[in-house]
């Protein structure tokens, strides 16, 4: 039993070593991850065809998610609503400043529609699918409808969590474990291009074996496009895996709190081989040091771009969120990457306020895969009417057009803050600017 048991170690990590470690630190792949993806889309396919059938023939209703809400809303002013509502109830047009008391409904029908169909919450809960991928976390119409659906189901819980989670496992403690040795090591060479080159090829290598620990299948597009020195990277988020896709296909110097724990260990390696940017708790509240510290960094050429991720929380994917303007008042040139996931294969939201890190990790780790696509979008520069802000918003835009989100003016905060009072003064002030006539 020893000697099976022994074997049976050594032909698993020689095949890790072979067909996953060796192409990892090249950058090559054999083409088996994207075999894997086309066969799941296959089942998934038969399985939800299987569910509807199912249901049809026992009279149960499909639950269809509403992709676009559940409202249909047409991006108008407070003006040219109020102006329809009181030309639709007294026939008159908005010729004179005045109050009228039909303005109370376009109030009134404002508040029904935002509970009934709340545009900010719903970004952060789990995308739901229209399909099944045999999870059952992202589709109500998971039930029994056949024994041959029930058997399939029970075979990828246990090819999930007996075959792929200790081998993705696994892989994850390596790419962890050569990413601290490694920038250890790298850390006590002098200052040079010989150990910069060398601090490059560990990162890269290292993400890239924690990028086959989640099963990623990811596309990268214009890469001609990819942030270079003394910029800053900035990207829509939606989990904290972000960091390792964009990371697994270029070299950058992160921002970030620092940590205790195992993630401050990896941070303390980390920057010895690369200059990356922590902060402590209590310096991340201030502002103008955070400023000063990014400014300092982006005026060297010769250092990385920075990896920065303005909406300050994770969104569900659906959509991008507030841009903090911080990151857009240093005046350096901004390289814009669009990140979209298929949440087929598996959800890589974060909802932090439901799930720890260690549960959500499992969650990953036990999906079927990690599927997104990465869009490098040219470098935008601020203009010279623009401030911080309308800059901002001009890189959200962009990047919401181009992963094909929706792109919203409120703020990622709300998750767990109130809106703030400055935002409904500021619907008041809109209002009575019309009433008075200025």
């Amino acid at each position: 039993v020893v000697n099976l048991l022994g074997i049976s170690i050594t032909v698993l990590f020689t095949l890790l070593l072979v067909f996953i470690i060796v192409p990892a630190i090249f950058g090559v792949s054999f083409g088996i991850r994207k075999v894997y993806m086309k066969t799941l889309l296959k089942i998934f396919q038969w399985a939800t065809l299987r569910i509807e059938r199912g249901a049809k023939e026992k009279n149960h209703p499909l639950y269809k998610p509403y992709v676009n809400g559940i409202i249909a809303k047409e991006p108008t002013s407070l003006e040219e609503e109020i102006k329809q509502i009181r030309r639709s109830g007294s026939g008159k047009a908005l010729d004179t400043p005045e109050f009228e008391l039909s303005d109370i409904f376009y109030f009134c029908r404002k508040g029904i529609e935002t509970i009934m169909d709340d545009e900010v919450t719903k970004r952060f809960s789990a995308e739901e699918l229209e399909s099944w991928n045999l999870l059952s976390r992202t589709n109500y119409n998971f039930q029994y409808i056949s024994l041959r659906l029930t058997v399939l189901w029970g075979l990828g819980v246990l090819i999930r969590y007996c075959f792929l989670l200790p081998l993705r496992i696994a892989l994850a403690f390596t790419g962890i474990s050569l990413l601290v040795t490694g920038t250890t090591v790298v850390g006590y060479l002098p200052n040079g291009r010989c150990k910069e080159f060398l601090s490059k090829h560990v990162h890269l290598m290292c993400y890239r074996i924690c990028v086959r620990a989640l099963t990623a299948i990811i596309t990268y597009h214009d890469r001609e496009n990819r942030p270079r020195n003394g910029g800053i990277c900035v990207a829509n988020h939606t989990s904290p895996i972000d960091v390792i896709i964009l990371a697994s296909d270029g070299y950058y110097a992160m921002v970030g709190q620092i940590h205790g724990g195992l993630m401050g260990v990896i941070q303390r390696a980390m920057v010895k081989a690369c200059p990356h940017v922590w902060f402590e708790r209590s310096e991340v509240k201030d502002r103008h040091l955070v400023a000063k510290r990014l400014t300092e960094h982006v005026q060297d050429k010769s250092k990385l771009p920075i990896l920065i991720f303005p909406e300050g929380t994770c969104i569900n994917n659906t959509s991008v969120m507030m841009f903090k303007k911080g990151s857009f008042e240093i005046g350096a040139t901004v390289y814009p990457v669009a990140i979209k996931y298929d949440p087929q294969f598996g959800d890589a939201f974060w909802n932090s306020s439901k799930y720890g890190m260690v549960t959500y990790l499992l969650r990953m780790m036990t999906s079927w895969a990690i599927v997104c696509s990465v869009w490098y979008l040219p470098p935008m520069t601020r203009q010279a009417e623009e401030d911080a802000v309308q800059f901002a918003n001009r890189v959200k835009s962009a990047i919401a057009r181009q992963g094909g989100l929706v792109d919203l003016l409120w703020d990622g905060g709300l998750k767990r803050e109130k809106v703030k009072d400055t935002f409904k003064e500021e619907q008041q002030k809109l209002y009575s600017k019309m009433i008075v006539g200025n």
